[in-house]
């Protein structure tokens, strides 16, 4: 799978490499967004090439957090389209498994928006909360923090990992 990445990952720092100024941030911000790229690729890419790594890591959790809070408003309109037209507003359902998921959102959403964005991407995970039955606006809000912490473990760690190489 790494060697898969690996021209993906050149193609990426290429193309930020190859713009300048304001423009570089830009491409941070919108590559963040992506899927499987996020803050993961994104942050350690840019800083390593000289990118200011508070810029970089506010543009990349930008991107990275309204990317996720435009899936979760997505998948919103898409269960009320398909409970319109199922011609249930999903009374049953809510009653059924109310407990579960109550559990689910004080239990199981903080676990996965901290494991989330390493371990599957902050998308799927995401997608995973809101499949299981969590709120939205507690998916946001979780997720957000998720990538907070996840962008802020990321740029510490890419500065002072180049700083060690010296290529900072």
């Amino acid at each position: 799978m790494v060697t898969t990445l690996a021209p993906l990952l050149v193609e990426i720092g290429a193309t930020i490499e190859e713009t300048s100024g304001i423009l570089q941030y830009a491409l941070v911000f919108v590559l963040a967004a992506i899927p499987l790229l996020e803050v993961l690729v994104v942050v350690p890419i840019a800083i390593g090439l000289g990118l200011d790594p508070v810029a970089t890591g506010v543009l990349a959790f930008a991107g990275n957090a309204l990317s996720v809070c435009g899936l979760v408003v997505f998948h919103r309109r898409l269960s009320e389209w398909w409970h319109a037209r199922r011609g249930t507003d999903g009374a049953e359902k809510r009653d059924r498994y109310a407990r579960a998921r109550r559990l689910w959102d004080r239990y199981g959403l903080p676990g996965l928006s901290i494991g989330g964005p390493i371990l599957t991407g902050v998308h799927v995970a995401a997608l995973v909360a809101l499949f299981a039955g969590s709120r939205d606006r507690a998916v946001i809000g979780w997720m957000t923090v998720g990538i907070g912490a996840w962008t802020a473990i990321l740029v510490a760690g890419s500065v002072f990992g180049f700083s060690v190489l010296g290529l900072l």
